[in-house]
């Protein structure tokens, strides 16, 4: 249940639906916090991109208004700060606890290694500005997307049922939104069977699902192949 302190609190959240901005979205969800969403799609153009100009000089979504006027970007730095904002949430394990670095790690992991990936593969023009070598970026992004998740999912300890133990926390929600981007969930699953009924688990939690409809639906589950 929200505290009484999250459900005054309001923000403006920018970034479109499936965006980087949607685990934000679903943790301010579960916080109980008010939220403003303002869709911009930087990925499909210029003129998207100038819109976040005055928000963020990186022109990149997420952008978090925080209630006191301040921006926050970078999606892995605004969800560790709200679980420590929100720690009645029990989102994150707090400073002091033994599952703090591997929190960390791995949050810090998502954001580095995989998330990174996606600034390319949303404009290949950005760095591979000759179209006859697009698709040899893509196919090779997309094969490097995958080896991370592998090496993640050999990695973290046995989920029970969640990524770091009992409760549905900001790790589980990075994962189940990126594990929809592309390689997508189906070589997700293969690559990365341990971590598969997590991701799961939060796609069918029950405070998530009017959340999930309005602004990520996610309808067909292939399974592994």
């Amino acid at each position: 249940m929200a505290s009484t302190s999250a459900s005054r609190d309001r923000y403006t959240l920018y970034g479109a639906p499936g965006s980087g901005a949607t685990p934000v979205h679903a943790a301010l969800t579960l916080i109980g916090a008010q939220v403003d969403a303002v869709d911009v799609a930087t990925w499909e153009g210029e003129s998207e991109r100038a819109r976040m100009s005055g928000v963020n000089p990186m022109r990149q979504v997420p952008a978090l208004v925080l209630p006191s006027g301040e921006v926050m970007t970078e999606s892995a730095a605004i969800l560790i700060w709200l679980g420590d904002r929100y720690p009645e949430a029990g989102l994150c394990p707090a400073p002091g606890d033994p599952k703090r670095a591997r929190y960390l790690r791995w949050m810090v992991y998502l954001s580095a290694a995989i998330y990174s990936l996606y600034w390319v593969r949303d404009d290949p023009d950005r760095l591979v500005p000759d179209p006859a070598a697009q698709p040899a970026m893509l196919e090779r992004s997309a094969e490097r997307i995958a080896h991370c998740w592998h090496l993640m999912d050999t990695q973290i300890d046995e989920p029970a049922p969640y990524l770091l133990g009992e409760k549905l926390g900001m790790l589980d929600l990075y994962v189940t939104v990126m594990s929809r981007w592309t390689p997508q969930r189906r070589r997700f699953y293969r690559v990365a069977p341990r971590m598969a009924p997590v991701v799961r688990c939060v796609d069918a939690d029950p405070r998530l699902a009017d959340f999930w409809a309005a602004r990520f639906p996610f309808t067909t589950d292939p399974g592994a192949p």
